[in-house]
Order: structure tokens, then C-alpha cells, then sequence
């Protein structure tokens, strides 16, 4: 099998060779130019020194839930509202979307839109948590955000799916086109990215222009992650904590269904996609499997390794130096996909 483009993103990488195995990482060193940040270097000891602790103690089911989703909106509010943006709600049936724009910029969604699907282990997280890394594209891509607080744990993984496509239809139905729509989302809502993308195809709507996952999960196969050498690496995610959202999501109804998971879809025809995650990261398996099956079925493919951070690093802490270069990257490539329908419209 083809080796996978690894970029480095901050320095020189060693040429990819091989394939990695389950105990060990893909082969090849991404090494950053320099010292991280000191707000990435105070996020990593906080990950380290009490989220990881406390996501290993806490317990993650249906009492739960609700109290980690008060707690984690409450410490969102404590960041202040991103600049240089303007926001309109939507309510759609069932759940609620946000649209962010930068300001001053077009209203017009013909000109591209960014779809974007939150993380939080499909229980936590919503518009406001994730406003800032919505802004952040907005600003950078001159596109509007449209940023989607789907429907959560303890309903299904599929539910939230279904969500994600209801918004996609509504872009259509607006007047979106679907050669200037690229869907993204980080952790949870990389997933729905993919997912959204497929189930669109398999009912018959055009796929969108590109797709990115922010450390994404890929594989709800929690028992294929159980050798790979990053379980004991990962800043602050356990895999008892995937194991226990995969069992509430996807498993309450019975046996996992393979077919659920983004990896093990017929992925031939898909768009170009890019995967970043941290290199240490447990979700650092999802990617290197997407990425592999990607390129077996000749879909363009970049996954981008950063060294020092943490899982979903650029959502946490949007602000941050490596948070701010890594939204560069997403946005450089967001305008290379939706540009190419844009001369089209135009020639």
C-alpha cells in the first residue's frame, strides 16, 4: 500500500516508509522548528495534571452527562466572545445551528460555506463552546461558519448524524453549492464530518468540496485502539472514556455495526481531505487508519502531526500561537477547494 503524506507543520519531517502497527505510531519524525508555546505548555500540564485525572476517575454515563455539560459551558463563558464576527441563530427541528460571519464580509452562503460539527463525545459542547474556532475560520477563510449544536448523548450517534445532514440540506436549500461547502469538525464532530458526508452520498446529495478532521474520531472500534502505543501517551482522552460513549451511542441497541464508523465506508470518490492531530494523541490511530484506507481508494489525502499538543488542542484554546498557525493551515486549504467551483462559476 501507498505510504501516506505526513506533513510537518512547524519544521522537517522524515520520509514515511511504511505502514505503522497497532503498538507503534507511523513511522517518521515530525520535529517543530522551535519551543512550544506558554499557553501550550500550561494546556498540556493542565490536560496532564487534572483533566486526564479526572476523565480517568469520572465515570462517563447517563447521570453524568448532564453535569459535564453545565460544567464545560460554564468554563466556555469564562473566555472572552472572538472579535471581528457577526452571528445569526437558526433553529431547525430538533436543534439549533449558528451561522458566523466575519464582519463586513458577503451574507451571500453562494460564495462558500464552512459546515462545522463541534467535539465534545457527542455529550458535551455546543455553539458556545466552539465559537471561538468557528470565528477563527470565519476570519481566516472570508467564508461564513456555520456551526451546528446537533443533538447529544444519551440519544444515539446516529440521531446526531442525522442532524448533521438536515444542515447540510438546509445550505443546499438556501442556496449554498455544494462545490463551495466544506465540511469540519474536531474529535466528536470530525466524526460527524465524515459520517455527514457519507450518508449524504448514500441518499443521493452531492458530497461537499472537502472535508477536515481536527484530531477526528474515525473508529468506533474502541478494541482496535487497545495495543496502540498513544493509549499511554494521550494527555487527558482514556480509551474507557471512547469505550463508554461508543457503548451509549452505538452499542445501547446491541453489537457495534461496523458500517457506523467513517473508516469502513466505501470511501472511493470522496473529496480531498485533511487530518490534523497532535502526535501523541489517542486519536492519532483514527487518522493514520482514515488516511491509509483514504489513499488506497485515491483520495487525496494530508495528515499533519503537531508535536507537544494536545487532543483538539485548537478548539480548546483557539488564541493559542500553535491553535492560530494550525487554523491557517485548515484555512489554506478550505480556500483551495471552494476556489476551483468559484472559476468555474466565473469562466
Amino acid at each position: 500500500m501507498e505510504a501516506t503524506k505526513i506533513t510537518s507543520v512547524m519544521g522537517g519531517l522524515a520520509p514515511v516508509a511504511a505502514i505503522g502497527t497497532a503498538t507503534s505510531p507511523e513511522p517518521g519524525i515530525i520535529v517543530n522548528s522551535g519551543p512550544n508555546s506558554t499557553a501550550s505548555r500550561v494546556l498540556m500540564g493542565a490536560c496532564v495534571g487534572l483533566i486526564g485525572p479526572l476523565l480517568r476517575t469520572v465515570p462517563i454515563n447517563r447521570a453524568t452527562i448532564p453535569v459535564g455539560a453545565i460544567a464545560v459551558d460554564l468554563l466556555s463563558r469564562l473566555r472572552p466572545e472572538p472579535h471581528g464576527i457577526e452571528r445569526e441563530q437558526i433553529q431547525l427541528d430538533g436543534f439549533k445551528m449558528e451561522m458566523v460571519r466575519p464582519a463586513g464580509g458577503s451574507r451571500a452562503m453562494r460564495h462558500g460555506v464552512v459546515l462545522y460539527m463541534h467535539g465534545g463525545a457527542f455529550a458535551v459542547c455546543g455553539l458556545q463552546t466552539h465559537r471561538g474556532i468557528a470565528a477563527g475560520l470565519a476570519r481566516r477563510t472570508g467564508l461564513a461558519v456555520l456551526n451546528v449544536e446537533y443533538r447529544q448523548l444519551p440519544g444515539s450517534i446516529d440521531a446526531s448524524i442525522d442532524d448533521c445532514v438536515l444542515a447540510y440540506r438546509w445550505l443546499l436549500r438556501h442556496g449554498a453549492d455544494p462545490g463551495r461547502i466544506v465540511f469540519a469538525g474536531d474529535s466528536a464532530g470530525g466524526f460527524l464530518a465524515f459520517a455527514a458526508a457519507i450518508r449524504a452520498r448514500e441518499i443521493g446529495l452531492p458530497l461537499p468540496a472537502a472535508l477536515v478532521g481536527l484530531s477526528p474520531l474515525l473508529d468506533l472500534d474502541y478494541r482496535a485502539k487497545e495495543g496502540y502505543v498513544n493509549v499511554n501517551r494521550d494527555a487527558y482522552i482514556p480509551l474507557r472514556g471512547v469505550e463508554a460513549v461508543v457503548r451509549l451511542g452505538a452499542e445501547h441497541a446491541g453489537p457495534l455495526d461496523p458500517a457506523l464508523s467513517p473508516v469502513n465506508a466505501d470511501l472511493a470518490g470522496m473529496p480531498p481531505v485533511l487530518l490534523i492531530a497532535a502526535e501523541d494523541e489517542l486519536l492519532r490511530y483514527d487518522c493514520e487508519l482514515m488516511a491509509h484506507r483514504l489513499t488506497a481508494a485515491g483520495v487525496p489525502n494530508t495528515l499533519e502531526l503537531w508535536r507537544g499538543q494536545v487532543h483538539a488542542f485548537m478548539s480548546i484554546l483557539p488564541s493559542m500561537p500553535e491553535s492560530r498557525s494550525a487554523l491557517a493551515r485548515v484555512a489554506k486549504f478550505v480556500r483551495a477547494a471552494v476556489e476551483p467551483a468559484q472559476r468555474a462559476r466565473t469562466a
